[in-house]
């Protein structure tokens, strides 16, 4: 297994009235931020954020290429983010206890904080195709290149890992700085990953390892 501390190279926020971030996704152009009563769309450019949709955003945030996805308490709902609708909600596989949330391949990939799981979900239905384990906490998930990263956060120890999809062993581990969460996780597609910060309501940015 590969070890590093990850490298951050840019933070964004605090921003106005964010106390927490949970979930966060990326779109191609801004990043999106689960701030509990809203999602937050964020300029990576300038770090301003550009516009807001009021919706409960209690923890993952995943964007599938049109329509934003999101953990409520026990639901996930589906966002047409150019309204703010919601156009429908699957049951989520934890019915509360979920943090993380990814799109890929056709698929929902939610995790499951104190569970310490990873479920492979049906997004019409909520049916729960596949688990992957880990041996802790789960936060953020996030898929690229045909790579499953997710990140932990116990007590006062977090990191981003990525793992072999088929065994569920740990490849590579990214460790946070002392001080330092992760919560939610995505890829911008390139080399950063955009980590949530938890009960700080900031953004980090750290480099993807190639």
């Amino acid at each position: 297994m590969k070890k590093a501390t990850a490298e951050i190279i840019r933070e964004y926020g605090p921003f106005p009235g964010v106390d927490k971030v949970g979930g966060v996704t990326f779109d191609g152009k801004n990043i999106w931020i689960a701030t509990g009563d809203k999602l937050n769309a964020v300029d990576p450019a300038n770090g301003k954020t550009v516009r807001s949709i009021d919706v409960a955003a209690h923890a993952g945030t995943a964007f599938d290429g049109k329509h934003l996805f999101q953990i409520a308490e026990s639901g996930i709902q589906k966002i047409d983010p150019k309204t703010g609708r919601v156009l429908a909600t699957i049951p989520a596989p934890g019915d509360g206890g979920d943090s993380g949330l990814a799109w890929a391949e056709g698929s929902l990939w939610v995790g499951q904080y104190r569970e310490r799981k990873i479920h492979q979900v049906d997004p019409e239905t909520g049916a729960i195709l596949r688990t992957l384990h880990s041996d802790r906490f789960v936060t953020g998930v996030t898929w690229v290149d045909g790579e499953l990263w997710h990140g932990t956060w116990e007590g006062d120890d977090s990191d981003v890992r990525r793992i072999d999809p088929e065994t569920e062993e740990v490849l590579e581990r990214l460790e946070m700085p002392p001080g330092t969460a992760v919560s939610g996780l995505e890829s911008d597609g390139g080399d950063r990953f955009f980590c949530g910060g938890g009960n700080v309501g900031k953004v980090r940015a750290i480099r993807r390892p190639r």
